[in-house]
């Protein structure tokens, strides 16, 4: 059987709508997992049944992370927050921790991860961090616009090599200072972290980019669906 693979949801605050963008749970159908949506609740009982039902956690892009949870006070460049999401993956997140569940993070995840463990963010890129790179590309989506460096003798480059690679980026937030227990795997040209995961048994792994916008013609991303989904089974 597939393993059943929980996906936080994304949200639309001025509609009230819980959505989904396709290409989430496509890279993990195509790399051999049954993808399921979590509903946007508060009820601890219920998020803890759903992850303990799920062989693997992943955590997708959306809104901005609120600052409260790395303890800081909103920028003036801060976008839109949702605090029902955010409550919701802390709940997930606390339970997947504790069932040793395997994580993966994309864009947000990879921000909401790092702040859930104790680290900080960058809340806008353009505000804070003095870069030539467009971390938030315009569309086409599924395109690659700048390169990542993968760290020699990570587990990212067990999989992928050791040179550098080229993803896409739609992002104004980043990782700043990085959670304890946490290890890079690949940094931007300019500095700005692009991959982590979190040494152990279990599987934890974060990138930046978005490999579900690409899985479909580019094998990387192929790459990192498989490797978590296998991790999952």
């Amino acid at each position: 059987m597939r393993p059943l693979i929980g996906v936080t949801p994304l949200w639309r605050t001025e509609k009230e709508h819980l959505w989904m963008r396709l290409e989430y749970l496509e890279g993990v159908m195509d790399a051999g997992g049954a993808p399921v949506v979590f509903p946007f609740t508060e009820d601890e009982e219920l998020v803890a049944q759903l992850t303990e039902m799920c062989d693997g956690i992943m955590f997708t892009g959306g809104h901005d992370i609120s600052p409260s949870i790395y303890g800081e006070d909103p920028l003036p460049q801060l976008e839109e927050v949702s605090e029902e999401r955010d409550k919701l993956e802390l709940l997930v997140f606390k339970k997947a921790m504790e069932l040793k569940k395997p994580i993966f993070g994309i864009c947000r995840g990879i921000q909401f991860l790092n702040a859930a463990l104790g680290g900080t963010l960058y809340q806008d890129i353009p505000a804070q961090y003095d870069t030539d790179i467009a971390h938030h590309q315009s569309e086409p989506y599924p395109v690659t616009t700048h390169q990542v460096n993968i760290v020699p003798g990570s587990p990212l480059a067990g999989l992928l090599g050791d040179g550098p690679i080229k993803v896409n980026s739609f992002h104004h937030q980043a990782v700043k200072d990085l959670a304890p227990g946490l290890v890079p795997m690949a940094w931007s040209p300019d500095g700005l972290l692009e991959a982590f995961c979190r040494p152990g048994p279990e599987y934890f792994w974060a990138v930046q980019w978005h490999p579900e916008m690409l899985f479909k013609n580019d094998e990387n991303s192929r790459k990192l669906f498989r490797s978590f989904v296998d991790a999952c089974r």
